[in-house]
């Protein structure tokens, strides 16, 4: 083997564990700095290579991140799936394989457009291409955009950019930082180190700058049921009944909280099934001036199912009639989970496309936001509050706080639930507003606006979280732009790396004079 051939084949072997300490960088590990590390690992795997080898680099990359990130998957493929074993694996592996292709397209455009281009590869098109494919692919069949390399960072300086470019403003910060390290050490030149110096400067002035101001004279109580009911025995009909007096028997010793809060789908039955115990729940409330806000699942007269919020007591819509309840229905829906993509040629293969309730229709993109007890809530169903300009597009100028409810059940002792509780983190950081999350095993927490856990209680107990909530009033810069700035910048980047482009090319354009005979 040749020198050459030897350092090639290290170049693909290191790929997969450069992917995979990314993982690091998330909940519940949060070794944040491993991000940007990562990060100049591939780029500067990425250096001197062909537009296939690079491919095939970023694609190894891909699957050490996806591998070792998103494994929490298959708990739920192999322990409720109902798959061969054999069958799951090839299931997470085309997952796994789906994902890795974006870092494979990156590699591929990054040498493709920008060979012998280092200025352009590192701290221009390079990162707008990052930004863009995580763009895709927070959209492409309904959207995966979990392990975005922002969320990493939520106790890392850089999160002070959260409240003015999202999660996505922090990626593109890691991308330049770490593109301009790669430049410094391969071409020996200090000059792009100012690049990450000149962002931790903008980083370090915006963490000085408050968005938005708490408002004391708006503390609410909330009690925040964690049911603990295993999955497996969740929609047996001979625990219907003691699944709800659960519930029930916890709320009535919290009736003095402000907001009593259910898990996603906590009432085990269709909300049409149950009308007398929701309108006792709903006047017990009322005697005792709460609200309980509740996950429950519902089919309408057409046949439709939804998964839905509801509110039951003081300021929801008068005493309870099914009718005229008002509901959030979940707009974001699982893959697989809660609808099956191509269903037809899926279900007949095996019992885990055959999952109850698998076909959910959609709410709208934007709701009206819950009102509870006098207070304004912006809602998320558990997976949706991935997806920041959904959640964004639901805060307003009234919005006091979020909620999001979910059940990790299906994940158990994975990391999944604490990759899934970091991004609602970074949700109440961007949005500028505290979060309050029940789910019915964990975690079960409250999140203040800078987008830290001020309160939880321990994953897979039966508990109650009380505590005290300050709300917010304002708009942090990313509530009323969004994306717009990186979209902005993204024109601009691309622009200016076009005219450099043009005007190199011209410099060794032939200019040599004509021979005339």
């Amino acid at each position: 083997m040749t020198k050459k051939s030897f350092f090639s084949l290290g170049r693909l072997l290191l790929a997969v564990p450069a992917g995979a300490i990314a993982t690091l960088s998330f909940a519940p590990y949060n070794y944040w700095l491993l991000a940007p590390v990562s990060i100049a690992l591939l780029l500067w795997l990425l250096q001197e290579q062909t537009v296939k080898r690079s491919g095939l680099i970023g694609f190894l990359w891909g699957l050490g991140l996806f591998g070792t990130g998103i494994s929490w998957v298959h708990v739920s493929i192999d322990t409720f799936g109902g798959m061969p074993k054999i069958a799951s694996v090839f299931l997470m592996s085309s997952l796994i394989s789906y994902l890795a292709l974006y870092p494979a397209a990156f590699g591929a455009l990054f040498n493709r457009f920008n060979r012998g281009r280092p200025f352009h590869q590192l701290m221009l098109s390079g990162p707008v291409i990052w930004l863009l494919l995580d763009w895709v692919r927070g959209w492409a069949l309904t959207g995966f955009p979990w392990l975005w390399m922002g969320y990493g960072q939520i106790d890392s300086p850089l999160a002070s950019l959260a409240p003015i470019l999202g999660v996505e403003g922090i990626t593109l910060a890691l991308v330049l930082m770490s593109g301009a390290l790669v430049a410094s050490v391969v071409y020996r030149n200090w000059k792009p180190l100012m690049v990450p110096m000149i962002i931790m400067t903008l980083t370090w002035a915006a963490s000085t700058v408050s968005w938005v101001v708490p408002d004391p004279t708006k503390n609410l109580d909330v009690a925040l049921i964690q049911g603990n009911v295993p999955q497996e025995l969740k929609w047996l009909p001979s625990e219907r009944w003691p699944t709800l007096m659960k519930y029930t028997d916890l709320t009535r010793e919290n009736w003095d909280a402000d907001i009593i809060v259910w898990p996603e789908a906590a009432i085990p039955a269709l909300e049409a099934h149950l009308p007398t115990f929701l309108q006792n729940l709903d006047s017990a409330a009322r005697n005792n001036n709460s609200t309980v806000i509740t996950g429950v699942l519902d089919q309408k007269e057409d046949g439709q199912y939804f998964n839905n919020i509801l509110t039951l007591g003081k300021n929801a819509d008068g005493p309870y009639q099914y009718d005229k309840a008002t509901r959030y229905s979940k707009h974001h829906l699982l893959p697989f989970g809660e609808f099956v993509p191509f269903g037809d040629l899926l279900r007949p293969i095996a019992p885990f496309f055959n999952l109850p309730m698998s076909s959910f229709s959609r709410g709208d993109l934007v709701q009206p936001n819950l009102e509870a007890n006098g207070y304004s809530i912006a809602p998320a169903l558990c997976y949706e509050v991935a997806f920041s300009e959904q959640v964004r597009k639901n805060v307003n100028i009234d919005t006091e706080l979020l909620l999001t409810l979910s059940n990790d059940a299906w994940f158990g002792t994975s990391i999944g639930p604490f990759q899934h509780m970091e991004i609602a983190q970074m949700r109440a950081l961007e949005l500028g507003k505290p979060l309050i999350r029940s789910t019915n095993t964990g975690i079960t927490a409250v999140v203040d606006y800078t987008g830290q856990i001020t309160e939880q209680i321990p994953q897979f107990e039966t508990a109650v979280l009380r505590a005290t909530i300050t709300p917010t009033e304002g708009l942090t810069p990313y509530t009323t732009l969004g994306s717009w700035p990186l979209y902005f910048y993204s024109l601009w980047s691309l622009t200016l790396s076009m005219i450099l482009i043009r005007r190199r090319s011209g410099r060794f354009r032939d200019t040599r004079p004509v021979e005339t005979e």
